[in-house]
């Protein structure tokens, strides 16, 4: 890799799923790409601009009380959770995974990471999958950021 937005591209749900299975610390992080995070290493809290010691990500790592359930609904959900900052955020927001060390936690209790190494860029399709997955389980669901 040349520079750290010149990742591998995860281009199914599958693949991304596979991933997940085989590492530990897995995060997904929705940003600009790593060249804009790594430069700081800290996101901002939107509600009051305070700096936090870390980047805002939230864990793909299965939790055990998931226990045999497939991993790709796990990994389908923790991407639709936050599939609407795109929307929010701008078009040039997007998904990337990273392994990294946790350091605290954010007004949303997400993850705050340190010790970056970015694993790869995850293409839109792989959203559209999630989106997909999670339409075809039982429960309603829909991203974190539900309309009013």
């Amino acid at each position: 890799m040349s520079t750290p937005d010149d990742l591998p591209v995860l281009r199914t749900l599958d693949e991304l799923t596979r991933l997940v299975e085989g590492r530990e610390r897995l995060y997904v992080r929705w940003s600009r790409g790593p060249a804009a995070d790594l430069r700081a290493v800290s996101s901002r809290d939107d509600l009051t601009g305070v700096a936090m010691p870390g980047l805002s990500a939230n864990c793909l790592d299965v939790e055990p009380w998931w226990r045999d359930r497939p991993v790709r609904v796990w990994v389908a959900r923790r991407l639709h959770d936050y599939s609407h900052l795109p929307r929010e955020k701008g078009a040039d927001v997007h998904p990337w995974a990273l392994r990294g060390r946790e350091t605290g936690r954010g007004p949303d209790n997400e993850p705050l990471v340190v010790d970056i190494e970015p694993v790869g860029r995850i293409d839109g399709r792989v959203i559209e999958e999630a989106a997909a997955e999670v339409a075809r389980q039982e429960g309603v669901w829909g991203p974190l950021r539900r309309r009013e």
